[in-house]
């Protein structure tokens, strides 16, 4: 039995972990207008199945272990599905089949569909599962294709010439090359070391300027963005790239890095690269799944310029070209990174350059079918557990630079669509900017479009709404008198209405105010989460004094200081907090029997300023506040009246 590669392993597991689905698959779809030869087509999809191993292999358990089962074509039960459709359920139909979910245990990994609108009208289907192949194999497979249907069409088997190895020649190749990672001499275990040295450290989680959180499990829908940059700005570009013994890949990753910096992402920026994986000639020809990913981590400390970010990057990228040998599915494996289902692990971006059309590479913008016209038709994009996937492909006009085009997909998880747009957007605007003026500094970028600056310092800030009149205590009393049976306070056993809190802390406040609370009075609060602590506060309120809250949870050094430093006149207590006030602090209990009578015999009705010490004025305190104390000692916050109701 033939082992699995690393990477089959990695896609074997999470369909295990994740069952059958389209997250994994590589759908292929060409529209085929004119004289379409059935039979001829159904012979070369099964001469395309018949000439890679991989597209005819199942994936059993043998002894607990995954295995390569190589089945002949006759066993495979393979056969083009022929389906006539409605111009109208067209895209219905395409899309039905490019989320195809397989049984990889026991189904090949390849499935075609051949959807007749009219005698001259067809769209073609084929989905792989990536377990079988990437998007580098596209290319010979569709060029196989057509090479079998012209063949076929003409009468006979196609004379491909034999393909040098197999993919099952391969994952055993691989395993020979690495060697044992527990032999320390081996390339596997020189490469990992290599790589725990690099990625020490590591965010493992980049910040992104995301519009939702992280859902525990993806759904792995996208948002796509198109961007483009003008032939000046690509010749430019590579202009830089050629004068500074770089590629454009790299000019690419050192502005996507400063990008995403400046969004937020901080200063240690990894991020994902595609390698085609394919390091031996032998394979070229090959389907199979040979891409790897690589992490380029980007230093962006020192408020560097441009070009210091692009050395730092190329010096980087090379030495990870120099160890791309080991598999990334191997290196998650050694390196053990915190693991989840909702993210990929070392890297949440990736950034690629192509040299050529994207559809183009893979074979199907150039396919040819003779008597057919060849559209290739493009489904929704996944982004397979990335946040962000940017593709850029250059395009050349008699040798020179042209443009460069691409799309940038954003996980929907985590993004609204106008947000991946406007990341797009902010790419192609770096990249212009970068190729003006290659010295320019980090801090000095600027991603922000016309109008962008506007709408986030202004539009989006623009929260000013009417305060409303009247103080905390009369805005409570108003809303007592509106709802005064309905629930306002639930806590544990007890439950208050707004009738029953309003009496209470008005009784409450005629209290302090005789003990000698007023306004510019700061009362302490020495409460657990309760009935009692909602009390308190208004009653404080109503007296006209401020209210400082404390954690009784809070370690005694912190809470002497806090005490000292605010000098409240009093403290409200619990029997079981009171022991954290100092001697000299006057304490009320409130959970003692004596002070509940004492209170209830107070006046329930709502004070005035008569009743109080001095008259309420907006600018009085209403609470005091500390910080935390990270960067030396707590410090005291004052918030007043007026700011305290315009809370509510």
């Amino acid at each position: 039995m033939v082992p699995l590669s690393f990477a089959q392993r990695r896609l074997w597991f999470l369909w295990q972990l994740e069952g059958p689905g389209a997250t994994y698959n590589i759908p292929v779809a060409l529209r085929l207008d004119g004289d379409l030869d059935r039979a001829a087509l159904a012979a070369a999809v099964r001469d395309v199945l018949d000439r890679h191993e991989v597209l005819r292999t199942i994936f059993p358990l043998h002894d607990g272990e995954p295995v390569q089962q190589v089945l002949p074509l006759d066993a495979t039960g393979f056969a083009l599905s022929v389906v006539d459709v409605a111009a109208g359920e067209l895209t219905a139909e395409v899309e039905r089949a490019m989320a195809y979910g397989f049984d990889l245990a026991g189904e090949i990994p390849l499935r075609a569909w051949l959807f007749a609108v009219s005698p001259t009208e067809h769209v073609l289907v084929l989905v792989v599962h990536h377990i079988a192949a990437d998007g580098w194999s596209m290319g010979p497979l569709l060029r196989d294709l057509a090479g079998a249907y012209a063949a076929r069409r003409a009468g006979h088997a196609p004379d491909h010439p034999p393909l040098p190895v197999q993919y099952a020649d391969y994952a055993l190749w691989q395993r020979e090359v690495l060697g044992d990672e527990n032999d320390p001499e081996s390339l596997v275990a020189e490469q990992v070391a290599y790589w725990r040295r690099t990625l020490a450290g590591a965010p493992e989680e980049l910040p992104l300027p995301v519009d939702r959180p992280r859902p525990v499990t993806p759904s792995y829908r996208a948002h796509t963005a198109e961007l483009s940059l003008p032939a000046d700005t690509h010749g430019r570009l590579l202009e830089l790239a050629r004068a500074h013994g770089a590629t454009l890949f790299m000019v690419l990753h050192a502005a996507t890095a400063m990008l995403l910096s400046r969004l937020g992402a901080g200063r240690d920026v990894p991020l994902g690269s595609l390698v085609a994986g394919r390091t031996d000639e032998g394979l070229n020809d090959l389907v199979g799944c040979f891409v790897n990913n690589l992490v380029i981590r980007v230093d962006l400390t020192g408020d560097p310029t441009f070009l210091d970010v692009l050395d730092r990057v190329r010096e980087t990228a090379l030495d990870a070209f120099g160890h791309q040998d080991v598999p990334f599915e191997k290196l998650v494996e050694e390196l053990a990174p915190a693991r989840s289902l909702a993210r990929q692990p070392l890297f949440q971006v990736m950034a690629t350059v192509e040299t050529a059309d994207l559809f183009s590479a893979r074979g199907a913008a150039t396919l040819e079918l003779p008597g057919l016209r060849v559209t290739p038709l493009f489904g929704e994009q996944a982004v397979r557990g990335l946040d962000l996937d940017l593709v850029l492909s250059e395009s050349y006009a008699d040798g020179a630079p042209a443009g460069l085009r691409g799309s940038l997909v954003g996980a929907a998880d985590l993004f609204e669509a106008d947000t991946v747009a406007r990341i797009a957007g902010q790419v192609a605007r770096v990249l212009a900017a970068v190729a003006a003026d290659p010295g320019l500094r980090l801090r000095t970028l600027d991603p922000l479009g016309p109008g962008e600056r506007d709408r986030i310092l202004r539009d989006w800030n623009a929260t000013a709404v009417p305060a409303p009149d009247g103080l905390v205590p009369a805005l409570f009393s108003a809303q007592a008198a509106r709802t005064p049976d309905a629930p306002a306070v639930v806590s544990g056993g007890v439950k208050l209405s707004y009738r029953q809190l309003d009496e209470r802390s008005n009784r409450l406040a005629r209290h302090l105010v005789k003990a000698g609370v007023g306004p510019e009075s700061v009362v302490a609060l020495l409460l657990t989460r309760s009935a009692d602590l909602m009390v308190a506060i208004l009653g404080v309120l109503k007296a006209g004094g401020a209210y400082l809250p404390i954690d009784p949870d809070q370690p005694a050094d912190r809470i002497g200081y806090v005490l000292a430093d605010a000098a409240p006149v009093l403290a409200l207590a619990q029997t079981a907090t009171a022991g954290s006030a100092p001697p000299e602090l006057p304490v009320l209990l409130l959970d003692d029997p004596a002070t509940r009578r004492r209170l209830g015999r107070a006046r329930k009705t709502p004070l005035t300023d008569a009743d109080r010490s001095a008259p309420l004025l907006p600018g009085h305190p209403a609470y005091v506040i500390y910080t935390s104390g990270s960067t030396g000692r707590p410090k005291g916050v004052v918030v007043s009246h007026a700011g305290f109701a315009n809370l509510s």
